[in-house]
C-alpha cells in the first residue's frame, strides 16, 4: 500500500523496534537476531522497520543494523524509518534518565535534542548506529513531551519554534535526496495537528490515541481530513504497550490492580476478553482490524518480543473479522456510537 502520496509502497504492517532496545527486559543479541529474522520473513517484498535513537538509547538502532548486516539482507529490501530527536549520552550510574524501570541493562542514556542541529545530529547517528544501511523515512519523535516540559506559555512557544526548525532540518534533508519522507510520531494527535497546520507532513504515526480501547471522535475526523490531503498514516502502539492483549504496562505505566483508576482499565479488558472468546477473536486480531480500518490508516506499526506473535501479528493484519463481532463490539460498548454505521470491514 502507498504511503499518503509518499510513492512509497509499504507494507500492512510496520515492525517497531523498542524490543531490541531492550524494552522491559534485556534479551540476548541471538534473541534479537531470531526477532529480526523472524519479521524478514513475513514479507515476500519490502520489509519495513520503524525505529528511535529514545529506544534503548540508540541500542533499537545499533542492534538492527547489526542483524541486518549479519543476515546479508540487500539494502532495497529494507524500509527504515527513524524517529529523531532523542541521542546517546553517556551513563551515568545503574540506570538511564528517561523513562525510569522501562528500558533494561542500558550502557548509554539518552537526551532529547530538538532544534535545527540537533535534528541533523540525530538523522547522522541514527545512520552511523546501523551500520551501513540508511534512514529513509524521518520524524521528529515526542514532540509532545518536549512541549509539555514547557515552564510558561512563553516557553511553550519558544519550545515549539525549535520544533519547527527541527522540520526544517527535515526539509533540507528530503531536498538533498538524503531521505524519501517527512512525517511525527507522537502520543498526542492534537500536537500532531499543530504541527501540520504549520508545516506540510508526508506521513504521520499515531501513538497510543487511536485504538479499540480509544477512539475520539475528533481524532477520528483529523484522520479524515488527512486522508483528503493525501497524507499517510501509520497507526501505532495499538495494544496501550501490550494492556490490550493481557500485559501490566499500559501506556508504558505499569498497572496497579488496588488503584481504582487502573481497575476501570482491566474492568474493561474482562469485557473485551469475554467478547473476543464468545466470537473465538484472538484480542490482538480485534485490535489490529480495528486499528486498520480507522480512516486514512495505511499501516500499523507493531512490537513485539516474540517470534509467534510477530508472525501472528503479520497474518492478523491480513485477515479481516466477520461484521458480527463489531456488531456486537457495537451493542457492548466496546465501540463508540459514533462509529455505529463505520464500516469495520472497508476493504473487504
Amino acid at each position: 500500500m502507498e504511503l499518503g502520496q509518499t510513492g512509497l509502497e509499504i507494507p500492512t504492517m510496520v515492525v517497531g523496534t523498542s524490543s531490541l532496545g531492550n524494552l522491559y527486559e534485556a534479551k540476548s543479541y541471538q534473541e534479537k537476531l531470531d526477532l529480526v529474522k523472524a519479521a524478514l520473513g513475513c514479507f515476500q517484498n519490502q520489509v519495513m522497520f520503524d525505529s528511535a535513537g529514545k529506544y534503548g538509547a540508540g541500542l533499537a538502532l545499533e542492534t538492527l543494523g547489526e542483524a541486518l548486516k549479519e543476515l546479508m539482507v540487500p539494502q532495497e529490501k529494507v524500509l527504515i524509518s527513524n524517529k529523531l530527536g532523542w541521542k546517546r549520552t553517556p551513563l551515568i550510574g545503574t540506570e538511564p534518565s528517561f523513562e525510569k524501570d522501562v528500558w533494561k541493562d542500558l550502557d548509554h542514556d539518552a537526551v532529547q535534542d530538538i532544534s535545527y542541529q540537533g535534528i541533523l545530529n540525530c538523522f547522522e547517528e541514527g545512520n552511523d548506529l546501523l551500520n551501513g544501511f540508511e534512514t529513509q523515512l524521518v520524524s521528529i519523535h515526542d514532540p509532545d513531551e518536549y512541549l509539555d516540559q514547557a515552564s510558561s506559555p512563553k516557553d511553550y512557544e519558544k519550545r515549539f519554534q525549535d520544533i519547527l526548525e527541527g522540520y526544517a532540518a527535515l526539509d533540507e534533508l528530503k531536498k538533498t535526496g538524503k531521505v524519501k519522507a517527512i512525517g511525527v510520531g507522537s502520543k498526542s494527535w492534537e500536537v500532531i495537528q499543530k504541527i501540520h497546520s504549520h508545516f506540510k507532513l508526508d506521513w504521520v504515526m499515531i501513538a497510543n490515541s487511536m485504538t479499540i480501547y480509544d477512539h475520539p471522535a475528533e481524532l477520528f475526523e483529523f484522520m479524515n481530513q488527512l486522508e483528503k490531503e493525501g497524507v499517510g498514516i501509520v497507526n501505532s502502539a495499538v495494544f496501550h504497550s501490550g494492556f490490550l492483549v493481557g500485559g501490566e504496562y499500559f501506556d508504558y505505566q505499569k498497572m496497579n490492580k488496588n488503584e481504582v483508576r487502573d481497575q476501570l482499565k482491566y474492568q474493561w479488558r474482562i469485557d473485551f476478553f469475554s467478547l473476543c472468546e464468545t466470537h473465538k477473536i484472538d484480542p490482538a486480531h480485534a485490535c489490529i482490524q480495528f486499528a486498520l480500518q480507522l480512516p486514512g490508516v495505511n499501516s500499523i506499526a507493531l512490537n513485539s518480543s516474540s517470534l509467534h506473535r510477530i508472525q501472528a501479528n503479520a497474518e492478523y493484519c491480513n485477515t479481516l473479522i466477520s461484521d458480527s463481532f463489531w456488531d456486537a463490539c457495537k451493542e457492548k460498548g466496546i465501540v463508540a456510537d459514533y462509529l455505529s454505521e463505520f464500516n469495520l470491514n472497508k476493504t473487504a
